[in-house]
């Protein structure tokens, strides 16, 4: 006969495995449940990935298929037709061509026209590099071309006008999405805490050298730019009604100091010659080259000291015979670019009452050799030259 002591520790483990049992079959049916939900979510997922895959399919296949009108010279009202069904003016094919670029490569103004006003990306690159502009240029097509540039234009101008009104980036209002180049190439602040070589080439050119990388170095300002300083030197002070009394001159970052000694061999040299610089190095390069001592030159090496100066300027550009000159590089390294910005400075200084009147300078001569390994930062066969003077009223 079990003793009572016996029989209660069986009832225990009957009740402990009862429980565990109907633990184990609430747990069974809680992942059979959790099963069936991840089942039917993933099956959800991939009829929606499906459901996407196709999308982008059509999308491919209509914007295919817009290229493709474009380029066999379909009527207008064909591929208005495709557009409407819903074809992307923003798809580029396998070789970045999209449908502006078609349009151009068939020189159909109106089309070209068209495909502005619908919201055809002006600045789109295809595979090799070239917008759509560019495309007309070759080809020698001024009225898509113009097209094409003005549209540039216009959306530069309402982007910058957007920009002054829109909030700053530390408000809560500002969702601004843009790529950041946090390297010496496109940081201010990266770039004037990196350090410069001053040297020369293996063609004896004098280079101003920017480590951006382990792997890449590249130039800040090169001898080859000596001609454009050469121009604008003689533009802005060959015919000056002041130069026999010595022209007031600031220069505002002095690189390689191509420029700033043409000022100074001038036939009067400057009555006064500022030159603001920010970088340690640069400062240091002055120093040793012996700008610090020359008469009549002061520099500024900081912000301070360059607002304080900002107070004289209304009086150095307060008359007719005032002149203003800046390095025009920005877009340089494609056509259209070049041309748009070009347009854009000019606006936005004749904004300020300054008038700009451009000149070509040549710069193609030994274009391969002498960018070295050094990025290009100048593709341009010409150098639209700059010289702004004050609007007399």
């Amino acid at each position: 006969m079990r003793s009572r002591k016996s029989c209660r520790l069986n009832k225990l483990i009957s009740v402990a495995t009862s429980t565990i049992q109907s633990v184990n079959a609430t747990r069974l049916h809680q992942d059979r449940q959790v099963s069936s939900r991840l089942s039917a979510n993933m099956a959800s997922t991939v009829a929606e990935d499906s459901d996407t895959d196709m999308e982008v399919e059509e999308l491919i296949d209509l914007g295919n298929s817009l290229i493709n009108a474009i380029l066999e010279r379909s009527s207008l009202s064909k591929i208005k037709r495709i557009i409407d069904a819903g074809a992307p003016l923003w798809f580029q094919d396998d070789e970045g061509m999209s449908a502006l670029h078609a349009a151009a490569y068939v020189e159909n103004e109106d089309l070209v026209r068209f495909l502005i006003g619908e919201g055809a990306l002006w600045n789109a690159v295809d595979n090799l590099h070239n917008t759509a502009g560019d495309i007309a240029l070759s080809l020698n097509n001024g009225p898509c071309y113009t097209i094409i540039r003005d549209a540039g234009i216009r959306s530069e101008l309402l982007l910058s006008l957007l920009s002054s009104r829109s909030p700053s980036t530390d408000s809560s209002l500002s969702h601004v999405l843009k790529a950041t180049d946090a390297t010496p190439a496109g940081s201010t602040d990266a770039f004037l805490s990196s350090r410069l070589q001053f040297t020369k080439d293996t063609h004896g050119q004098d280079i101003c050298l920017l480590k951006v990388n382990e792997q890449e170095e590249i130039g800040v300002m090169m001898g080859w730019e000596r001609g454009i300083m050469q121009e604008t030197v003689h533009k802005l002070c060959s015919d000056h009604e002041n130069l026999p009394r010595g022209l007031k001159v600031l220069n505002v970052g002095f690189g390689l100091g191509i420029i700033d000694c043409l000022f100074q061999a001038l036939p009067v040299p400057p009555s006064i010659h500022v030159i603001i610089e920010p970088h340690p190095d640069v400062l240091q390069h002055m120093r040793e080259l012996g700008w610090y001592n020359k008469p009549g030159v002061t520099i500024l090496e900081d912000y301070k000291e360059l607002h304080r100066f900002f107070g004289h300027v209304p009086d150095l550009l307060a008359g007719p015979e005032s002149r203003f000159g800046f390095f025009n590089g920005l877009g340089a390294t494609n056509a259209l670019f070049y041309d748009v910005y070009t347009h854009v400075s000019d606006l936005h200084l004749a904004d300020i009452g300054i008038d700009v009147a451009c000149s070509d300078v040549d710069v193609f001569q030994g274009h391969e050799s002498r960018w070295g390994k050094s990025r290009e930062y100048f593709a341009m066969r010409s150098y639209r030259l700059p010289v702004g003077k004050m609007r007399t009223m």
